[in-house]
């Protein structure tokens, strides 16, 4: 049959002429588009945006900035489990291939052309990598085709190893996160290496569709994807098929937060990014992974924001008691069942302040006058005894079915799911928190306001406020210079002074209205007397003490009045904690310091601070007058501080109509300071003083704050060589025999203490 032979050679010359056109119309595509693939020469300075991380004294992350949230590893730092996981879910022939997949490849081209449509599939790690630098996730042919040139380039210049650590560090989990590292924070509150095999196949098998098959969005989807990826693990050989089947078993338990808490230092962190990027710029701030070293010490700045946070909700519940202004959660059409707040995401744990919605209020029943609460996943009730303080009787007098209500978790079962609550509510009240360490000025904490959601303005930085009785210690340093003493007798009687041409005469009076007549220097200062302040001041003249407010670093002028003597002058709560650290810091005020050192991604140190030292006053002044100040803490205006049993002084402080309360008092290590008051300056309520606003704050961080400390050896404030201590009556200051009624030891400057 003849015929055959021939059809043959016709058929065979068909399919040539066929595969050669084909081949002529990919050479001439490759050749069209391989002068407009961009450079892969950019991978050899691969530098991803990384995260800016800022670090505490202890060495831990305190606060983060970043567009991409990003920790590059290298291939040695991805485990094992990680590495299989990613080539079980993605790509099992990568270490063969040549940078795609040529069975792949005609899979989806045979799909496409099947379903008339441009399906996805069939890229190899390489094209993901390509598409993800170089390209855009848009569905054409002409990106197709460049993907494949750029993974072929890609695949010659750089070894598979480099290939994949490149993959893992640059692709997008979901939820800000980038790179293996960054997920495994997010899903599971650990660093890659320590990831269980379960949990590495549940990364790996989002990793294309994270947006919605985060656990976080729907863990159903997530389940099926990690265990599609554990199957594929076995059926690759990378684990045994009995390990894979007991990982399925196990559930899916998340530990981080895609909602990334807010720092516990958020006030601290803004001063710290602003002074970034006014430094650096906004870009290498973001996108540089800088580390940035602080002194801010986590447990402390802990006690402070819980400190003031309780000491706000005291005040504001006793001077405006309970307002009814709860947010309606179901207001934009939401429904009580399904409503959820983000600040349910994160742990719930006793002494937490929460919101909750109101589920319902049971008008009878078995809880009549009760209202059942829902914070997460936990139900409580609000009891009468939980809302006491409110002096309502029944819960539809505080709350409403969809309210949103502030309670304090004070137990909570996480197994039976519910929780014992007392409700709260967000004070109106303002205030502010710092400490510094004595010796270098380091800003240990901060606190800028009650919430920096609320406000982002930093009340300890921003804030200029008239500081009342705190501004007499500095007064009176201006006098112990001039030659008085802490037993120098002042009158505390009723005066008029002189205001000036034109002026009516400037007549001062105590807080509590009366006189107590001659009374010693630091009976004036311990008491808070102000007649004897305004006294001190008109004998040394306003000239003569503004130099000392702008020695201690307090901002502007000191106006040269008179009235200034009381605090009529401004200043910011950390510029006047700064000042008070000279006392024990021996006339030494150290600046203010929030940054240590700066370095690049590589380690390089792009900046670094030591302290900065300013000679205030003289050492034996700043001893006397933290002797002085001692006296307000162990016999003053702040005596409930000496239940502390510790080494303190301090100085309270009270504004005319009560706008402002201050504290301020220091150990021989740490200054603190405490500032209450509305931002619109409006009094806090009467009687709201220094020692009763603001100083139960102080103590409540110092309490926690000396927690652990050695009570057996506490420091010592140390004096100067040239301070000697005489025995003299409390009352007339005069010498007397140790152990005499009424007498104490005084601190005097050697020359300036009384004789018999």
């Amino acid at each position: 049959m003849p015929a055959l032979p021939t059809l043959a050679r016709h058929a065979g010359l068909t399919l040539l002429f066929v595969g050669a056109a084909l081949a002529g119309t990919a050479s001439g595509v490759l050749f069209a588009y391989s002068d407009d693939l961009p450079a892969i020469s950019a991978l050899d300075e691969y530098q991803p945006d990384t995260i800016t991380r800022v670090v505490g004294r202890d060495g831990s992350v305190v606060g983060e900035f970043a567009t991409e949230r990003r920790v590059v590893l290298r291939y040695d730092e991805i485990p094992p489990v990680m590495r299989q996981a990613v080539l079980a879910a993605e790509d099992s022939g990568f270490f063969e291939h040549f940078g795609f997949s040529v069975t792949g490849l005609a899979r989806a081209v045979v799909t496409n052309v099947i379903e008339m449509r441009k399906a996805g599939g069939a890229s190899t790690l390489t094209q993901q990598l390509a598409r993800k630098l170089f390209l855009t996730d848009e569905k054409t042919w002409e990106r197709k085709v460049k993907e494949l040139l750029l993974s072929v380039q890609i695949e010659k210049r750089y070894t598979k190893e480099e290939i994949f650590t490149l993959y893992c560090n640059q692709m997008y989990f979901g939820h800000g996160a980038y790179g293996v590292e960054a997920a495994a924070q997010l899903y599971f509150g650990k660093p890659v290496k320590d990831l269980a095999v379960e949990e590495a196949a549940m990364i790996a098998g989002i990793l294309q569709g994270n947006a919605r098959q985060s656990p976080y969005v729907n863990m159903n989807a997530a389940l099926r994807r990690r265990n599609y990826t554990l199957d594929r693990m076995a059926s690759e050989g990378f684990i045994p098929a009995a390990d894979a089947t007991a990982a399925k078993a196990r559930p899916i338990v998340t530990r981080g937060d895609p909602a990334r808490e807010s720092s516990f230092a958020p006030y601290y962190l803004e001063e710290v990014r602003k002074h970034l990027e006014a430094r650096y710029g906004a870009q290498q701030l973001y996108e540089s992974g800088l580390t940035v070293k602080t002194p801010l010490d986590p447990r402390l700045q802990r006690i402070a924001t819980r400190a003031l946070d309780t000491g706000l909700r005291r005040v504001d519940k006793r001077r405006t008691g309970f307002r009814r202004a709860h947010p309606k959660a179901v207001a934009a059409g939401n429904a009580i069942a399904t409503y959820r707040h983000e600040r349910w995401n994160r742990a719930l744990q006793p002494g937490d302040i929460v919101p909750a919605i109101v589920e319902r209020v049971d008008a009878a029943g078995e809880a009549p006058g009760h209202a059942v609460l829902r914070i997460g996943p936990l139900h409580a009730e609000l009891t009468k005894e939980s809302f006491q303080w409110t002096r309502r009787t029944h819960a539809s007098q505080v709350a409403a079915a969809g309210d949103l209500v502030d309670v304090e978790l004070l137990t909570v079962d996480a197994t039976a799911k519910t929780a014992t609550v007392r409700l709260e509510q967000t004070p109106l009240l303002e205030g502010a928190v710092v400490a510094l360490e004595n010796r270098t000025g380091h800003v240990l904490a901060m606190v800028g306001g009650f919430s920096f959601q609320r406000s982002k303005f930093n009340r300890a930085t921003q804030a200029l406020r008239q500081i009342g009785s705190t501004f007499k210690p500095i007064l009176y340093t201006a006098a112990i210079d001039r030659g008085l003493t802490p037993a120098t007798v002042l009158v505390d009687a009723p005066h008029s002074f002189d205001a000036g041409a034109g002026q009516p005469p400037y007549t001062p009076r105590n807080y509590d209205g009366k006189f107590e007549g001659p009374l010693t220097l630091r009976t004036a200062l311990e008491r808070s007397r102000n007649i004897p302040a305004v006294l001190v001041m008109e004998m040394l003249g306003p000239a003569q003490v503004a130099p000392y407010a702008t020695r201690f670093g307090l901002p502007g002028d000191l106006p040269p009045y008179l009235s200034s003597a009381l605090g009529a002058g401004e200043s910011t709560l950390l510029a006047l904690a700064s000042a008070y650290s000279a006392f024990p810091n021996h006339g030494v005020r150290m600046e203010p310091t929030q940054v240590l050192s700066v370095t690049d991604r590589e380690g390089v140190t792009l900046e670094e601070h030591t302290p900065v030292a300013r000679d205030a006053i003289r050492a034996d002044t700043a001893y006397v007058m933290t002797s002085l100040l001692r006296g307000v803490v162990q016999r003053g205006t702040a005596a409930s501080a000496a239940s502390l049993n510790w080494p303190l002084a301090g100085k309270t402080g009270t504004v005319n109509d009560y706008t402002d309360a201050w504290f301020m008092g220091f150990d021989p290590d740490i200054t603190l300071g405490v500032w209450l008051g509305y931002d619109e300056k409006k009094p806090i309520g009467n009687g709201e003083t220094g020692t009763t606003a603001a100083l139960p704050i102080w103590i409540d961080i110092m309490r926690a704050w000396l927690d652990g400390r050695d009570r057996e050896h506490p420091p010592e404030f140390e004096a100067p060589g040239n301070i000697v201590f005489v025995p003299v009556d409390r009352g007339t200051g005069q010498p007397v025999d140790a152990g005499t009624p009424q007498a104490i030891t005084e601190a005097f400057i050697t020359g300036t203490q009384p004789s018999r």
